[in-house]
């Protein structure tokens, strides 16, 4: 069911505390940890707290924690100290999703060229 914690979720399992992560922000709706495999000097990925499958089933279940995740995200940036930054959502397998729970990528401390490929 939407927003209910999954047993089979590693990131519903990292907000329960069950699985280690090194957590840099948290807020009542959201937790942000670097990524165990960065892409980038910078790489933290921003989850809501609640599972949603991807970021439109968040969009659509819970528009206020999109939002939350889209200001969390900013929120690292700033703390991050990124003069620039790319957030990407990953929606599907063939877009590069592998776990199941929506997340942010924030990525940033390098040139991020277009298309990114």
């Amino acid at each position: 069911m939407a927003g209910e914690p999954q047993e089979d979720c590693l990131f519903c399992k990292i907000v329960a505390g069950q699985t280690p992560a090194t957590i840099i922000r948290e807020t009542d709706t959201t937790v942000a940890f670097r990524d165990i495999n960065p892409q980038a000097p910078t790489h933290v990925l921003v989850i809501p707290k609640a599972h949603h499958k991807d970021a439109g089933a968040l969009a659509a279940a819970a528009p206020e924690v999109a939002a939350d995740v889209l200001r969390e995200a900013q929120a690292v940036a700033d703390q991050e100290q990124l003069e620039s930054h790319r957030i990407v959502f990953n929606t599907g397998s063939g877009a590069g999703q592998t776990v199941w729970h929506a997340h942010a990528h924030v990525l940033g401390g390098r040139g991020l060229h277009w298309p990114p490929g």
